[in-house]
Parts: structure tokens; sequence; C-alpha cells
């Protein structure tokens, strides 16, 4: 096969992958919210049952934290009053444990103040899980999370909210017609156009399309980068290979070994 067959080959294999790609699907879905208020916001506004105005939303979001895990968010969206959104996509369970969104949580409020900012100015955060089955496991199409006084069974109202959202849920409801979508291939059959028509250009536009196919490509050069620094890894753990024999083995340049190997020690 020659290497035009083989390009397009992989062209073909990435436009079936595209059209089964759902906004289920996080790297399709970050790629649809990208700078876009209006798909975020009729989001919002069905799952929190408000009206509210998103004025910038960006994704793939890296929070650093220098001493310890750092975290990169799906979607972070900010409302005309400040309120921060933190959306992330799970389709496997064990990525969306409770204690990762108390993670999440605290890594965007470890970020929202200056130095000598008043604790009073700490704006309203929401972390909301969108996952693709009910990991609660009690059939609601919604769990709100919310700090309370156990003593008095008063809301704590510190502005940190929590919510899960049961992408197996049907219905006639708003979040039953939202959560077909997310799990929809086809923008004929959505419900909501505000996402359909987002959906259609990414599938079925020129423009889109080669944007998509670019994500592919990336994540295709992702995952081989990772694999190649987890052989560079094994064999710098090993400690019996000189570094540029790591970097011939693995593909990666020295410089690189080198940086891992700094990580490592780190």
């Amino acid at each position: 096969m020659s290497v035009t067959e083989q390009i397009d080959r992989k062209h073909q294999e990435d436009l079936e992958r595209l059209r089964g790609f759902r906004l289920m699907d996080d790297d399709f879905l970050t790629k649809c919210f990208e700078g876009d208020t209006a798909c975020i916001e009729l989001v919002l506004r069905i799952v929190l049952e408000q009206e509210l105005q998103v004025l910038d939303v960006r994704t793939q979001v890296f929070v650093e934290n220098l001493l310890n895990r750092s975290v990169r968010l799906d979607v972070l969206a900010t409302d005309s009053t400040g309120r921060k959104f933190n959306i992330e996509i799970q389709r496997a369970d064990r990525g969306a444990g409770r204690r990762r969104a108390r993670y999440n949580s605290s890594m965007m409020d470890a970020n929202l103040l200056q130095k000598g900012d008043d604790f009073d100015n700490l704006p309203e955060t929401y972390v909301v899980f969108i996952t693709e089955n009910d990991v609660m496991g009690n059939g609601k199409p919604l769990y709100r999370i919310e700090r309370c006084i156990l003593d008095t069974g008063e809301r704590f109202d510190d502005g940190a909210h929590i919510v899960y959202v049961n992408g197996a849920y049907r219905g006639e409801s708003p979040i039953g017609k939202l959560m077909h979508d997310f799990s929809c291939t086809d923008p004929a059959k959505m419900y909501y156009g505000v996402l359909a028509d987002r959906v259609r250009f990414f599938k079925e536009s020129k423009e889109g399309i080669a944007v998509m196919c670019k994500v592919m490509e990336d994540m295709r050069n992702q995952t081989l980068k990772e694999g190649m620094q987890a052989v560079a890894r094994r064999m710098l753990e090993a400690g019996k290979y000189e570094l540029d024999e790591i970097a011939a083995v693995s593909g990666l340049t020295l410089d690189e070994v080198k940086d891992l190997q700094k990580g490592m020690k780190a």
C-alpha cells in the first residue's frame, strides 16, 4: 500500500469515527463547546433550572497545583454575575467519583482569589458531572449536592455546589431531552437546535470536519507520545541504560528523556 493510499485509508477511518461521535464523548464536546456560549448556556439553564447569561467559555483548562496534583477541566464557564461553572463529561463510572468532584471544586476555589482579597469575594462555583450511567443508582435525572448543618438541617450556604446529571435518563422533560441529545450521533434527530447546529457543523461542514480530523490526528500523536514516554520511564527505572540509548529505543529526543528523568527524581 502506497503512502497516499495509507493517508486516504486513515482519512476514511477518521470520517467513520467522526460519524459515531456524541456530546457524551469529552473530546468532541469540548471542541463543540469551545468558545460557544449558547451551547453551554442552554445546558446550564436546563441542569440548574435557572435563567443565566454565560459570558465566557473555555475548554480543556489546566489548573496547576505546584506542589500536588493539578487538574484539567473539560469546560470552565463564567456567567454575568461572576459565578464559575466546571462541566465534566464522564463515560466511565470510576472517573466520576465523589472525591473527584470535591477536588475539582477545591481547585477552582484555590485559583479564584488574589492575595489580599476578602474571602467574601469568593464567587459561587458549580461542578457539574454529566455521566453516561446513573452513578448514584437511584434513577433520578439530577443529584444536587449541598453542604448542610447536620444538627439543624439548614444549608451551610458556602457558595459551593456539585451536581451529578444522569446521562442514562430519558423522558419528555427538558433534562430527558438534553440527555437524549448528548447520546445522539445524528444532529437531525436532536431536540435542541443550538446543539444540533454545532454538532452538524463539526460532522457535516468541510471546515468542521477538517478541525475534527486534526483533533483525531493530535489524539493519535498524543497516545503515541505517551507510549514512548512509558517505555522511557521503564528503562530509566531499570537503571542500566544510558540516556542516549533510552532516546534511541523510545523514539524521544535526548532532552525529552532528561526532562522525564528530572520529573521522576522530583
